[in-house]
């Protein structure tokens, strides 16, 4: 068996190609999870959980905003 030599250009070409196809088969699988969340989300016999409480609920309606919102004031 002869060792074939590929020039440098088509090297690199065949690894652009090689990259482009395996991005595409990246959007391929992410389109089908995203499909199938919809249509799960969408599906009629699903168990319809009940909306979450606001925050407010929660925390009894007490006024004091988070320790995170300090961040933001400076």
């Amino acid at each position: 068996m002869t060792n074939i030599v590929i020039p440098p250009q088509d090297f690199e070409k065949k690894c652009k190609q090689a990259e482009r196809e395996h991005e595409a088969r990246k959007i391929e699988m992410l389109l089908e999870r995203v499909k199938r969340q919809i249509e799960h989300r969408s599906d009629p016999t699903r168990k319809v959980d009940s909306p979450k409480p606001p925050l407010m609920a929660i925390t009894g309606g007490a006024s004091r905003l988070p320790a995170r919102s300090i961040l933001f004031e400076r």
